[in-house]
């Protein structure tokens, strides 16, 4: 029976696969390690008490970029160059998601709003990389190669969901709720569809390395445009909702260390 326990497994056990996997999630989560930094050495002044968090964020995907390349090497397998059409994190910039890439290359401060346009795109990209890490935590936790990196990466990305989430509704409480919905509503929908592209793109790639069926094949595709049909009617709402986390100051200190996968 086809399952995403058995499809992740699949891609686990076989070496090619697990490593293309590794390589895209090494490199996105690297991309938004460096977008964090710059985005904390730019910060306005009147937020400068922001920029230790934002700077922990950063650190934090810097981290699970090097937990995906040490599994990797563990396994004995090099990193591989990413398909574009798998690059998500690139392919959100392209659309218009996030602070562009020239900005934060610029030496120039960003604004308030540059920063409502940050927390807003962290608010929509981190909900989905928690529901993810749900997901694989549920199957992997106890698993003997990436339980530990599951349970790790999982919990930092609770952690940078919770953070956007009070950051956000403090912006909000200062007058700026009704820019900070419009962003997130833009947000989410053009995301929810390059989740989509990425999917099907990321999905093809594992077709051909893991010799799928075409019956497999188009089974998985139609479960990604199911995917894509629910949360465009109403799914993606759950992306832009705000409330108050049960964690709090959630990235007030320092980043962990990841020492058994160095």
């Amino acid at each position: 029976m086809l399952t995403a326990k058995s499809l992740f497994q699949e891609i686990v056990d076989n070496d090619e696969s697990y490593q293309l996997f590794c390589s895209i999630a090494a490199s996105g989560e690297t991309q938004g390690g460096w977008e964090n930094a710059r985005i904390a050495a730019l910060v306005p002044e009147s937020e400068r008490a922001m920029a230790p968090k934002i700077t922990r964020h950063g650190a934090d995907e810097d981290k699970h970029g090097r937990i995906f390349n040490a599994l990797m090497k563990k396994r004995g397998v090099e990193p591989v160059p990413v398909p574009p059409e798998t690059d998500y994190t690139v392919l959100l910039e392209r659309h218009g998601i996030g602070l562009a890439h020239e900005k934060l290359k610029a030496d120039q401060p960003l604004t308030v709003r540059d920063i409502i346009t940050y927390l807003a795109h962290s608010r929509v990209t981190e909900q989905r990389a928690a529901d993810q890490m749900v997901m694989l935590r549920k199957f992997f936790a106890d698993h003997p190669e990436v339980g530990k990196a599951v349970r790790m990466i999982s919990n930092d990305e609770d952690n940078h969901l919770a953070y956007t989430h009070e950051e956000l509704l403090r912006f909000a409480a200062a007058g700026h709720g009704r820019l900070i919905q419009s962003t997130l509503r833009a947000c989410a929908l053009a995301e929810i569809r390059v989740y989509r592209d990425v999917s099907l793109a990321v999905m093809g790639h594992m077709g051909r390395i893991l010799g799928w069926s075409r019956a497999k094949s188009a089974v998985l595709l139609a479960g990604i445009h199911a995917m894509y049909l629910y949360e465009r009617l109403g799914g993606w709402r759950r992306m832009v909702a705000l409330k108050m986390p049960e964690r709090r100051n959630a990235l007030g200190g320092p980043a962990t260390s990841a020492p058994e996968f160095a």
